[in-house]
């Protein structure tokens, strides 16, 4: 007979949730202790305990590990316990069931494979017992088993189990949930936990929760999933002549190997993986699901953090700027159109808007409601969501890891969600905000025709970017030092002034850059209203920070300067200056470019 070595056996992560006091705590004690997983003397070492302190024993007690936890009864925090079967090897995370720590059972939750929902048969179905039902099936948990726990309270009745059952089937129906079994235990007794309760309810002849445990199928393997690598941060060695370039991050699905394609999304970027690389370790071939890492390209690219890489040859992830949700809010305000919140996906962190509630869940009996516009605390809402730059993901029934979202509100997760659909970009916010910024906009009485007689030039917003800050940096201070001297109305806005109070550090990253290139297209409008040559630089622009402030910036025109490489492949631009160039060769190619456009008159500044 073979007997398979504890590392040979799988692993398989369940949760167990429900209402506070449904007995979560004392079925993972009572599993640990009927299985003999516990630690030699630490069943003992806990009743004797609780002697001391005149407490009753209860096996909730070999988990509640904190103290405020043993004083207040309550699990406040997710606790995680080891056992084995024959079969497999468990982690079992007990989740907290008060209302006040969703977040927790959310968290504990999130990488479960299975999970097991107690409901007391004495106390019936509560508030909590919904919820969590619902956010079982919002993480993506398809393997339930609902436990009617305290059935020794009924007398053991198989009326109450039917009851409870019947009731919480209609309920989980409603969510497209279908749970694998129905189970009727007492945890503090033991009965049909480990061992079978053939005298206290013979009625029963399904397995017992052990029984159930080894019955649960795994999920398919991450690493048979298409690949997916959210970039989180770029790492440059230039000591003893290292070059490299590190993109590092954790692969959540899939694996890439050395000489393949891979395509950052959403900027587009293509390039071949050149290596695999850890740290103090030795280079390897490949990389696979769960691993955190880092690779070099044979192109090198400059990649914002926050970018989701996935091999050429398998399928991408959808990228766009909206899409259709499921939302479970946990936020003490209540999320609302127009307040600008933080999607945290993946690495990505982009501001993000709600645009419309759908419908919602009502967080005590989970009736419908059509006409609610804003989200309340603890309720479920299928709503749409729009961010302020494009964004990679996957549908939540296509990749759960990269499908699922959090949602910031004041330095705080207020919410988690599930990607249902991704929805096409009309009539984003920012088009509103500019709509309704020019319906109310008053130039006064002087003209733009007046301006440029008296000022002798046009107005026009002169954007440069470019790899290099320093370079982009000198010739926007050139070429406005230039303009100045021949009289023209000229001012240059350097970056740290636009980006003054915002939470930067060398490189404007995430919300911090939305926000400045939010604000650098606001002052344009401004300053180009005035009838001035607004010049700015922005170091690395993409395709969409472009766009963005073209819209901003309307109903004026943009001219856009690239200065050498931009590290963004082809970006849109009216002039594009080799790299090399000298900074007044440079100043020389704008000023032409601005004669063109008839900015300014057709004679040698």
């Amino acid at each position: 007979m073979n007997v398979l070595m504890d590392n040979d056996l799988e692993q398989m992560n369940v949760v167990i949730v429900g209402h506070v006091d449904h007995g979560k705590s004392t079925l993972i004690g009572r599993l640990l202790a009927d299985t003999q997983a516990l630690p030699r003397g630490k069943l003992e070492q806990v009743r004797a305990l609780c002697a001391r302190s005149a407490k009753p024993f209860e096996y909730a007690f070999l988990l509640d590990a904190l103290k405020d936890e043993q004083d207040q009864g309550i699990t406040i925090d997710t606790a995680r316990c080891f056992f084995k079967t024959a079969r497999r090897r468990y982690i079992l995370i007990d989740a907290p069931g008060h209302i006040e720590f969703l977040r927790n059972m959310i968290s504990g939750a999130a990488r479960a494979e299975a999970a097991f929902l107690l409901i007391d048969a004495h106390e019936g179905i509560q508030e909590n017992s919904r919820r969590h039902g619902y956010i079982v099936s919002m993480l993506g948990i398809r393997q339930l088993i609902v436990l009617v726990n305290k059935m020794d309270l009924t007398g053991y009745d198989r009326g109450v189990f039917d009851a409870v059952r019947t009731a919480y089937e209609e309920f989980l129906r409603r969510l497209d949930v279908h749970p694998l079994r129905f189970i009727p235990i007492s945890a503090v007794h033991g009965v049909n936990v480990a061992r079978r309760g053939a005298a206290e309810m013979p009625w029963y002849d399904g397995p017992t929760v052990l029984e159930q445990l080894d019955a649960l199928e795994p999920t398919a393997s991450p690493a048979n999933l298409p690949f997916r690598f959210p970039l989180q941060d770029v790492y440059k060695f230039t000591e003893g002549g290292d070059d490299r370039r590190i993109f590092a991050g954790t692969v959540l699905t899939g694996q890439v190997s050395v000489g393949q394609e891979i395509v950052f999304h959403p900027s587009g970027k293509r390039s071949r993986v050149r290596s695999i690389e850890g740290f103090q370790r030795p280079r390897e071939s490949r990389a696979v699901a769960d691993q955190a890492t880092g690779f070099t390209l044979e192109t090198q690219w400059y990649v914002r953090p926050g970018e989701l890489a996935a091999r050429a040859d398998e399928t991408p992830p959808h990228v766009g700027r909206r899409f259709r949700a499921n939302l479970f809010w946990m936020g003490r305000a209540p999320m609302i159109p127009e307040k600008t919140y933080k999607l945290k996906l993946g690495a990505a962190r982009v501001p993000l808007k709600l645009v419309e509630v759908l419908s919602v869940l009502d967080a005590a009996d989970f009736v419908s409601e059509h006409s609610k516009q804003q989200v309340d605390r603890h309720d479920v809402a299928e709503c749409v969501l729009e961010t302020h730059r494009p964004v990679a993901f996957d549908r939540v029934d296509q990749i759960l890891r990269t499908g699922r979202f959090v949602v910031v509100d004041d330095y705080q997760i207020a919410g988690a969600g599930i990607i249902l659909e991704r929805l096409e970009d009309t009539d984003s916010t920012v088009q509103r905000h500019v709509q309704a910024r020019e319906l109310a906009w008053d130039s006064g009485r002087v003209t733009a025709a007046q301006r440029a007689a008296a000022y002798g030039h046009g107005a026009k917003f002169v954007l440069i970017t470019g790899a290099d800050p320093a370079v982009v940096d000198a010739l926007a201070a050139a070429l406005e030092e230039t303009l100045f001297r021949a009289g023209f109305k000229a001012y240059y806005l350097r970056p740290a002034n636009v980006a003054r109070g915002l939470d930067t550090d060398i490189r404007l990253r995430g919300e911090a850059a939305e926000e400045h290139v939010r604000r650098l297209g606001e002052l344009a409008r401004i300053l180009t209203d005035a009838g001035q040559i607004f010049i700015a630089s922005l170091p690395n622009a993409d395709e969409y920070d472009v766009r963005t402030l073209e819209l901003l910036n309307s109903p004026h025109e943009i001219l856009v300067v690239t200065a050498g490489p931009t590290g963004e492949g082809r970006l849109p631009a009216h002039l594009s200056l080799p790299e090399g160039m000298s900074t007044e060769a440079g100043v020389k190619a704008v000023q032409q470019l601005l004669r063109e456009k008839n900015v300014i008159l057709d004679y040698q500044i």
